[in-house]
C-alpha cells in the first residue's frame, strides 16, 4: 500500500511497531566498541550486503560467520565491519521512516534515488545522520554558533562513497556529553521527538543556503540531537 493511499495517522500506526523493533535490535550493538579496522570499500560492502535484509541481531551473527568462511577473510575485522554497517543502515532507515510519517513530508517513490529521500513541504532532501565529527576540530558550542561552517565541513568531508553529492541535504547531528555520540543513533524514540518538533515548526528560513556548485544554491537543514 502506498503512503499516498493512507493518512499520515494510519501510516504512523503502521510504522510504530517497526520502529520499536529496530530500536530494540540496535541495542545489541551498544555493548561492543565502535571501531573500523579498515576503510569502507566496495568489496567488503559486497561481502556484507546481507545487512540490508537482516533486521534481527541474532540473524546477523550466522550470516557474518558464513561470509568469513566463504570469502576467507579476517573474522574480527569483518565482524566489526558488518555490525557497523548494519547499525548505521537500520538507524538511518528508522529516521527516514520517522520523516515519512510526519505531516508535510512525502517520501521519494524511487528508492534507488541516491540524491533524494523525501520532500519536506515541497523541497527535496537527502537525509544524513552524523555523529558530531572529531575531524571538525571545534567545540559543540562553536559549531552551534557557526552552523554553516559545520555544514560546509560535512559536505566536504563525509559521504565519499556512493552518496557523495552536493544536493539538498537534511543533517541530523548527534552529540553525547559523555563522548559516545554514536550510541545516540540507537535512541529512535528520542530522535523521533526531536525530528517531529523540527518538522512541526519548520519554515524555510531555517535552511542554510550554500554555494557549493556554480549557478546553483544548495539548501541544507541541521537538526541537533544533544544528550
Amino acid at each position: 500500500m502506498g503512503i499516498s493511499l493512507i493518512t499520515i495517522y494510519d501510516f504512523a500506526i503502521l510504522i510504530t511497531p517497526y520502529l520499536e523493533t529496530i530500536e530494540s535490535e540496535l541495542q545489541h550493538r551498544l555493548s561492543y566498541k565502535y571501531v573500523w579496522y579498515r576503510i569502507q570499500n566496495d568489496i567488503w560492502d559486497g561481502y556484507s550486503g546481507f545487512i540490508y535484509t537482516t533486521v534481527k541481531w541474532e540473524d546477523l551473527m550466522p550470516k557474518i560467520s558464513e561470509a568469513v568462511s566463504k570469502f576467507n577473510i579476517d573474522k574480527n575485522e569483518f565482524f566489526y565491519y558488518a555490525i557497523n554497517r548494519w547499525y548505521n543502515y537500520w538507524s538511518a532507515l528508522a529516521i527516514e521512516l520517522i520523516f515519512a510519517g510526519l505531516d508535510g513530508v512525502i517520501p521519494v517513490k524511487n528508492k534507488k534515488n541516491k540524491l533524494i529521500d523525501f520532500s519536506l513541504f515541497g523541497q527535496e532532501f537527502d537525509h544524513k545522520t552524523s555523529v558530531f565529527p572529531k575531524g571538525f576540530k571545534k567545540s559543540l558550542a562553536y559549531a552551534q554558533n557557526h552552523p554553516e561552517e559545520l555544514i560546509n565541513w560535512l559536505y566536504t568531508n563525509q559521504s565519499q562513497q556512493q552518496r557523495n553529492h552536493q544536493e539538498n541535504r537534511m543533517f541530523v547531528v548527534v552529540f553525547a556529553n559523555n563522548g559516545e555520540h554514536w550510541k545516540l543513533k540507537a535512541q529512535i524514540s528520542w530522535l523521533k521527538d526531536i525530528i517531529s518538533t523540527y518538522v512541526a515548526t519548520f519554515d524555510d528560513s531555517k535552511l542554510f543556503r550554500l554555494q557549493l556548485q556554480p549557478y546553483k544554491i544548495t539548501k541544507a537543514g541541521l537538526i541537533w540531537a544533544i544528550k
